[in-house]
């Protein structure tokens, strides 16, 4: 038993620490939160929950292998989520500084950020980060129990990671959508769509530019 647990115990608490420490998924949240509400949060948390497990599954599989192993393919897929992450960003930055004048006000409130796009959004935005694929290349065999490096072993610990990443990002979705009201005011959302903005276009720089 000491054997399964030593292993489990120490990749739950590296696993704690990356997931809580801020990145992309929690920026994408944060913003699908606030243009979704509470489903939208959610809806965003599942997304980038199932891209994690894909990126698991094709651990597992040995197929990311082959992608942290070609130069070309890694670095297509960090360039368009690097592009992503940055496109989300000017939409925010754009509506933070959207001008708020007479005709403006007379005009229909934007529709909310649907569920269904919300969980795209969160989907592409974490399939687009090959740091998941060299992350999980490198973490899953050092603490598959007993050694267990077979699809089965990895899988379980990376859809491990990717229940955690889903029950983190919900509790950031809830708590957010529970002062949904305050952050809505005028004033208060355009500074946060700014500062989300500005979030996503830096970590989309920084995916672009950091080596491997």
């Amino acid at each position: 038993m000491e054997h399964l647990t030593g292993p489990l115990v120490a990749f739950l608490g590296i696993s704690v620490l990356v997931i809580v420490t801020p990145g992309p998924d929690t920026a994408i949240t944060i913003r699908n939160t606030l243009l979704g509400g509470r489903a939208g949060g959610i809806a965003t948390a599942i997304g980038v929950a199932t891209g994690q497990a894909i990126w698991a599954l094709a651990t597992s599989a040995g197929i990311v292998a082959l992608l942290v192993a070609s130069e070309p393919l890694f670095l297509a897929v960090k360039y368009a989520g690097a592009a992503y992450l940055m496109w989300l960003g000017i939409q925010s930055l754009r509506a933070a500084f959207r001008p708020t004048n007479h005709v403006a006000a007379q005009m229909p409130a934007a529709r909310p950020l649907a569920p269904r796009a919300a969980f795209g959004q969160g989907v592409v935005s974490d399939l687009g980060n090959p740091k998941m694929a060299a992350f999980f290349t490198s973490l899953l065999p050092q603490f598959a129990p007993t050694g267990d490096t077979s699809f089965a072993g990895l899988a379980a610990l990376g859809l491990l990671f990717s229940l955690m990443t889903l029950l983190w990002l919900v509790g950031y979705a809830l708590a957010i959508a529970r002062v949904g009201n305050v952050l809505r005011r005028p004033a208060i959302r355009r500074a946060l769509e700014g500062l989300t903005g500005a979030t996503l276009i830096g970590l989309g720089l920084k995916l672009a530019t950091e080596e491997r």
